[in-house]
């Protein structure tokens, strides 16, 4: 069985488990399958990104503010509005929900996020030659962590909101099992965890995303290799400890609000 479909079962088998009733002496009836598609790729990606844009709906809505009756959303993190926060460690965690009105809003264990245009070779020279960005040219990470949450509100406005589905672009994945995205429902249960493919190439490039048969994720986390981004801090391809890996295009389905 090759990695997708062991990510597809294992997708399976997260999504009833947290379905299933914590009263085992109610004897409750089974719970119904929640599958989801996955869609993953490494190496030349953009085939498979666009089947995911795909499978998420049109059109692609953008900054456009307010709930969309169809269609999704995409962050880039190439646009203007950003670039008074490039290549430094303050990008605001609400950006994609205030500035450009998205419906995403970052949290991290660490001390902030930064967008950056220089493949944080301001961070640590060396990783110029480490990570490269689909969508160029700017890539994204958290500061101090390798984690970041992504909430999802109604574009535009401070209100919770669920979307179907959610993947993501990795540059410089080198170790299996790592590079992780975890889906949860609006009381915080886990759903899935989905995973990365490691780099198959110089560009270093992976995707993976999942879809749900309807709008049932509020939160997902993204856990990026094995360590954060530092000056002492070096790529296991460099000689170092730690997998670095960064991200780039954020794709989900459009945030609709909890009913």
């Amino acid at each position: 069985m090759d990695r997708s479909l062991k990510t597809v079962a294992t997708l399976a088998v997260a999504i009833v488990a947290g379905a299933c009733s914590s009263d085992v002496s109610s004897n409750p009836l089974p719970q119904p399958q929640i599958q989801a598609t996955l869609v993953s790729a490494t190496g030349a990606i953009a085939t498979k990104v666009d089947e995911f844009r795909a499978l998420l709906g049109d059109p692609s809505n953008g900054g456009t503010a307010g709930e969309q009756a169809a269609g999704r959303r995409e962050i880039s993190w190439d646009g203007a509005g950003a670039n008074p926060f490039d290549n430094k460690n303050d990008f605001p965690a609400a950006f994609f929900n205030t500035n450009v009105k998205s419906g995403a809003v970052f949290t991290t264990p660490g001390t902030g996020f930064r967008n950056d245009s220089t493949k944080f070779a301001e961070v640590n020279a060396g990783y110029a030659n480490e990570f490269s960005a689909f969508s160029p040219t700017k890539i994204f990470s958290p500061v101090g962590s390798n984690v970041i949450d992504v909430d999802f509100q109604v574009a535009g406005q401070p209100t919770p909101a669920l979307v179907s589905g959610f993947g993501a672009v990795f540059s410089d994945v080198d170790v299996a099992d790592k590079t992780t995205i975890e889906f949860f429902d609006r009381d915080g249960a886990s759903l899935a965890k989905i995973v990365a493919p490691v780099r198959t190439d110089a560009a270093g490039l992976s995707f993976v995303g999942a879809k749900f048969p309807t709008a049932i994720v509020a939160r997902v986390r993204i856990t990026l290799g094995t360590g954060a981004l530092a000056a002492n801090a070096n790529d296991i391809s460099a000689g170092g400890t730690f997998d670095l890996v960064v991200a780039d295009n954020f794709i989900y389905g459009e945030p609709k609000q909890i009913q």
